[in-house]
């Protein structure tokens, strides 16, 4: 039997958030030997191996294949992998993890707002003390893509090992390129984001590798994992509303759907009037009142765990992905 390797980030709240995103698809992970190891299992798969690694080294094993699936930051895929969309996939962002990459100048740069300003700066810093400003950073692919994009030449990157955020202020930079997540540590530092300064918004995604084994079993035990993810994302942006009166017919679902995007899973009303929708949870109480206005009596809402539907996004769009 072909293992499947699943790999998760091994610390902090990238792993706790992991592991819940994971819970609450209905695959438990455990841990092999505890909470030191860096092996583990999904409860009922008896062929995947769980591969506790951190966020950077889960981007390489992906871009190497031996891994099959991972949890990492988008940002280490963009940085760490040459034409990324050509080795791995991102399949799902995860609404956790999130950053931007971004490129941050002294505030004390009044005149500096746009990378055409610092453009500017950069070329007459050149012509004035005859060396390139710094860029401190740890994101070194990215600035490379993104200051050439915006034609900004006159530039060296130090690469940066501590304390991004630091270096204008010790002189070892003249501006950097870093993630935040809220920009405060960047204002504590003097620091400000350019307006068009994000390079990248990031959060974690399961990615897939294209490197992989991608045996029949391997696909298969893809298609269970991801079919669990998707039902639990399609239940996440419904809830299941039910009711009953004799003036529900096509012509009223076909106003529901239109006004409150609302889908009708089985189909239209029964002979008795009974009708099962899901709606989105910002039109619950609208659609309750329209209901209700054209001869409803009770109108039921309920949570919806999983919706299981014939076709799942997340694997059709790993198999045209390893199709490619």
């Amino acid at each position: 039997m072909t293992t499947f390797v699943l790999a998760v980030p091994s610390k902090g709240r990238l792993q706790e958030n992991a592991e819940a995103f994971f819970a609450r698809a209905g695959l438990t992970l455990s841990k092999l030997g505890g909470a030191r190891d860096y092996r583990g299992t999904i409860a009922g798969l008896d062929n995947v191996e769980i591969a506790y690694l951190s966020a950077s080294e889960i981007a390489a094993q992906l871009a190497r294949g031996t891994v099959h699936l991972g949890i990492t930051g988008e940002d280490l895929i963009r940085e760490s992998i040459a034409d990324a969309d050509k080795k791995v996939a991102l399949l799902e962002g995860l609404g956790f993890g999130g950053a931007n990459v971004v490129v941050a100048v002294p505030q004390a740069w009044i005149d500096v707002r746009t990378m055409a300003d610092l453009d500017d700066v950069t070329t007459g810093f050149r012509a004035q003390h005859n060396r390139r400003m710094r860029v401190a950073t740890k994101y070194i692919n990215l600035t490379r893509n993104f200051f050439a994009m915006h034609g900004v030449v006159d530039y060296r990157i130090v690469e940066s090992a501590g304390a991004t955020e630091g270096a204008p202020a010790v002189g070892t930079a003249e501006m950097i390129v870093d993630i935040t997540s809220s920009g405060a540590t960047l204002v504590a530092n003097g620091l400000k984001v350019l307006d068009d300064g994000v390079i990248l918004r990031s959060q974690a995604n399961l990615v897939a590798s294209r490197a992989a084994d991608w045996s029949p079993e391997a696909l298969e035990t893809a298609r269970v994992i991801l079919d669990r993810i998707a039902a639990r994302a399609r239940a996440n942006k419904y809830k299941e509303v039910r009711t009953r009166f004799a003036g529900c017919d096509a012509a009223l679902l076909t106003e529901a759907h239109n006004r409150f995007g609302v889908v009708s899973p089985f189909g239209g009303p029964t002979s008795s009037g009974m009708i099962t929708l899901h709606c989105p949870p910002s039109q619950l109480y609208a659609l309750g009142s329209f209901l209700r206005d054209h001869g409803a009596d009770t109108v039921s809402i309920a949570s919806l765990d999983y919706v299981l539907d014939r076709e799942n996004p997340l694997f059709a769009k790993l198999e045209s992905f390893l199709r490619q």
